[in-house]
């Protein structure tokens, strides 16, 4: 049975990206069309869908630092924006019941708010998957909406402990003991080197956090974040987040699939699906509004409202909740499961193209913005720099320091995160905090003097969308970037790339020079 799910599931993946769609689209289509052919779930696929979602809820969690939420504009945004959201759909909902339809006719105040409140929140899964894919889970907005994710899923489950009446057990107290355990995941991440056992202590760590807090009655989802939030200290979190990132995707293919498991949609229940999917500008708007009001710079506003601009898996949760203690009939957990899919299908859709969007429209946003710049976001020039390397990962900090041997101070790096700018800067780098793909950052930046910009970055479609902000900037100089395979050398090259080089290849050859060195005959006199 669950081959059948697999085979669907890559047709309709394969079918998507081939029309240059995300995937995750596809598997949202293979589970409604396999519900459509009779299939139904099965506990083996709700378990990989089960474990999909709390790897990653653990590896957001590696990648996070806790002091992100401490933030006004994620914790006062998260509030506000959820207050005024519920406030506003309620009056909307009432209006539309004015027009007979079934499905909001019999809802009074009570659920009606209750369907409200289930449509405040941003999909987890989808967002953290398409920030990932787009490798933007650490610039600004990537971080901004993942901090109102989680103030989310903290709301979430306050709700599930009120709605439900399911008080933590007294043992929950023991969990402040986590603060204390830090020597023992040292000691462990130490020992298990860079392997499979690597991999083996990510999912210990992730479902023993998960197991941990169910035992004491708190979600246990809510628990692999926290464990992920304590080991992203340590020097092993990066590496193990990579080491977990193809588990991961693979086993939230299993959630996808359920999401269309979850309803056999008819022709009235996708109509009302579609008037509550009409409602998702407001839920820009309203974080767009509020962003912006919080001194965040109009392009962070745009994107991140944007890819919160849908709704969530938690909602089937409450609707599910609420149908089960009798507030609402059965046909709305249909409803929400149609409306959660059809969003995820939208941001999938307009996020793809959401920097030319923005490179589009700035001249309508920017005036939205305050003339007052918190301090994160005030533009670093770097002086004196006549070559560029952004991306400071392994490679980018290679062709950095290669480039500060030769040309010293006249190099400058540039990498999205700024935890990882701080850190460089501490051993002497010149580095700065930046998003390549942020047009306003290169129209800010004097680029007369600089000659040559190094792309060390993994993914193409990055690479694609700097090279074009670059050219909205008038960069005249030229771009050097790496690929990891031979199929992407010619897509770089025609966006605009004067030199890719392929990065196995040039390791390779790298290696096999330096390696003559050691023969007589080819040492350099």
């Amino acid at each position: 049975m669950e081959f059948a799910f697999i085979v669907v599931a890559f047709v309709c993946g394969l079918g998507l990206k081939l029309i240059g769609l995300p995937p995750l689209i596809g598997y949202l289509v293979a589970g409604f069309a396999l519900n459509t052919l009779g299939f139904h779930t099965t506990d083996a696929l709700q378990t990989i869908a089960d474990l999909g979602i709390t790897l990653m809820l653990f590896t957001i969690g590696l990648k996070l630092n806790v002091r992100d939420l401490y933030k006004k504009e994620v914790w006062l945004g998260s509030i506000i924006h959820s207050v005024l959201w519920v406030t506003l759909i309620n009056l909307l909902l009432f209006a539309v019941s004015w027009f007979g339809l079934d499905a909001f006719t019999n809802l009074d105040w009570w659920t009606q708010s209750l369907v409200a409140f289930s449509l405040s929140f941003s999909s987890t899964v989808c967002i953290v998957k398409i920030l990932e894919e787009s490798g933007e889970i650490k610039t600004r907005h990537g971080k901004l909406a993942i901090g109102i994710l989680i103030m989310q899923d903290i709301v979430a489950v306050l709700f599930l402990v009120i709605a439900t009446g399911k008080t933590p057990s007294i043992w929950a107290l023991l969990l402040l003991l986590l603060f204390f355990a830090k020597p023992l995941w040292v000691i462990i991440l130490e020992r298990v080197g860079h392997g499979e056992l690597l991999i083996l202590s990510g999912f210990l760590f992730a479902m023993g956090g998960y197991e941990l807090f169910e035992a004491v009655g708190i979600k246990g989802d809510l628990g692999a974040l926290i464990v992920g939030m304590f080991i992203a200290t340590h020097t092993k979190s990066t590496e193990m987040s990579k080491a977990l990132m193809n588990f991961k995707d693979l086993f939230l293919i299993g959630f996808f699939l359920t999401i269309g498991f979850s309803a056999l949609p008819t022709l009235d229940l996708t109509f009302t699906a579609m008037l509550l999917c009409l409602l998702i500008p407001i839920k820009f708007v309203l974080f767009f509004s509020l962003f912006t009001l919080l001194k965040l710079r109009a392009r962070t506003s745009y994107l991140a409202s944007l890819v919160l601009s849908n709704y969530s898996e938690f909602g089937l949760i409450v609707i599910a909740l609420a149908v089960s203690l009798g507030w609402l009939s059965p046909d709305w957990l249909v409803v929400l499961a149609i409306t959660v899919s059809f969003s995820f299908v939208l941001t999938g859709l307009v996020y793809k193209t959401s920097h030319n969007q923005y490179t589009k429209f700035k001249n309508q946003l920017k005036p939205f913005e305050s003339q007052h710049r918190l301090l994160v976001d005030v533009y670093v020039q770097p002086l004196g720099a006549e070559i560029i390397v952004i991306g400071l990962g392994r490679v980018g900090k290679g062709a950095y320091m290669s480039l500060n041997s030769v040309v010293g101070k006249k190099v400058w790096g540039m990498d999205a995160d700024p935890n990882r700018i701080m850190r460089l800067k501490k051993v002497g780098y010149q580095a700065m905090v930046g998003d390549g793909e942020d047009v306003d950052l290169w129209e800010n930046m004097d680029l007369t003097k600089i000659q040559l910009i190094l792309l060390a970055l993994p993914s193409i479609e990055d690479i694609c969308n700097i090279t074009e902000q670059l050219k909205h900037a008038n960069y005249t100089g030229k771009i050097a970037s790496i690929a990891r395979y031979e199929d992407e050398i010619q897509p770089l090259i025609d966006a605009g790339s004067d030199k890719v080089f392929n990065f196995f290849t040039e390791a390779g050859t790298g290696f096999a020079e330096e390696s003559l060195q050691l023969l007589p005959q080819h040492a350099k006199s």
